[in-house]
């Protein structure tokens, strides 16, 4: 029997190791699962150490506060792989956490073998990760299609199995779903962390509020009680963990950067993206020097990036005002051509991303381990 050993770090990890489980299961029902993630991951079969909501720590200043939380995940994390001695161990995003645990399994379990799925987005930033990725890991699973001749620029290897979010929201939307609203509305995805949820959700709704005549919903995170959220919202004013189905009958999103963005425009959902960045008053004057040296691409939302072009509309750090997300939220909400131009531009998007099943090509690679 076989031993694996995952590692995600947040809800959108959580959902894609639960995913590969399942997959892997089906495959080959002789293995074990123990690791660090979320319940998805523990409804799947998978015996959790931590749970991710002790993991989240986004940004130097969260990290700095939390060290001594920090400390013991990785205590944790280190005695769990030593105890389990897994024959691989499989990494999903959460690069500061998991590169360090993939050094530590290669000199104290050399052999273990090592996947990184969903690796991190070197290509974005903090380029030089591509190094100790390729030195660590045995086997590099893209999930996005330009990310092999990325690592192939560098001499290294990389396979692009498919992208997980295509196979989530091709099982997990239903159009003809009952609790689509009747009334498209507007709908409002803050974000995985409270920290996000604290700095985008107030701005979100102020902006949302200024369309009166459309109803409002927030979707809710995984792992988040719902009264987390009540402060914020007023009478009226909707919470719901079923996202799909919100986003799908909508007539436009406010969608936090990141994965969500590519799920608003897999259900074909106008929106704009908001992203907030402590000091970005600073990054008003210092963007044109700070942007090169800190990002290595034009655009920060995935759309954008596989796109090649600004697909939906970007307002990131100083440009994530009350002001300016309200105007686009008018232009997509009252201009025509140019919703029709970004729902065509979805289309596009979608073939590019291919339709192969990602779970099912990675657990294919990870069992084929001797």
């Amino acid at each position: 029997m076989s031993k694996y050993f995952i590692i995600a770090g947040e809800a959108s990890g959580d959902a894609h190791a639960a995913r590969l489980i399942k997959r892997i299961g089906l495959l080959y029902p002789c293995y074990t699962f123990a690791g660090l993630g979320g319940d998805r991951m523990k409804d799947a079969g998978c015996r959790l150490y931590l749970h991710y909501r002790h993991m989240a720590f986004m940004g130097f200043a969260a990290v700095l506060h939390h060290w001594r939380d920090v400390r013991r995940n990785f205590r944790i994390a280190k005695e769990a792989l030593l105890a389990e001695k897994p024959d691989v161990l499989i990494l999903i995003d959460y690069p500061s956490f998991n590169l360090r645990m993939a050094a530590f399994c290669r000199k104290h379990l050399p052999e273990t073998k090592i996947y990184y799925y969903i690796p991190p987005k070197v290509w974005a930033w903090k380029r030089r990760r591509i190094h100790a990725i390729a030195r660590l890991c045995d086997e590099v699973l893209g999930i996005f299609p330009f990310e092999p001749s990325f690592y192939a620029r560098y001499g290294y290897r990389c396979t692009y199995v498919g992208n997980p979010t295509v196979e989530e929201v091709a099982e997990g939307s239903n159009p003809n779903n009952p609790n689509n609203p009747g009334t498209p509305g507007i709908v409002l995805l803050p974000g995985s962390r409270e920290s996000e949820v604290r700095h985008c959700l107030p701005r979100m709704l102020e902006a949302a509020r200024r369309f009166p005549e459309y109803g409002i919903t927030v979707c809710a995170a995984p792992g988040m009680e719902d009264t987390f959220y009540s402060p914020y919202l007023r009478e009226g004013e909707t919470l719901t963990r079923d996202t799909y189905a919100a986003v799908a009958g909508a007539a436009a999103a406010v969608v936090n950067s990141g994965t969500a963005t590519l799920e608003a425009a897999l259900l074909r959902c106008p929106q704009v993206a908001v992203y907030h960045l402590a000091c970005s008053g600073l990054l008003r004057y210092t963007r044109w020097l700070l942007q090169p040296m800190l990002f290595s691409i034009r655009w920060f939302t995935p759309v954008n990036i596989v796109a090649g072009r600004e697909l939906i509309k970007e307002c990131i750090a100083n440009d994530f005002t009350v002001e300016k997300v309200a105007a686009e939220l008018e232009r997509l909400l009252t201009d025509e051509g140019y919703k029709k131009e970004m729902l065509a531009g979805y289309g596009h998007l979608s073939e590019l991303l291919g339709s192969q099943s990602a779970s099912e090509t990675a657990a294919a690679l990870v069992t084929s381990t001797p």
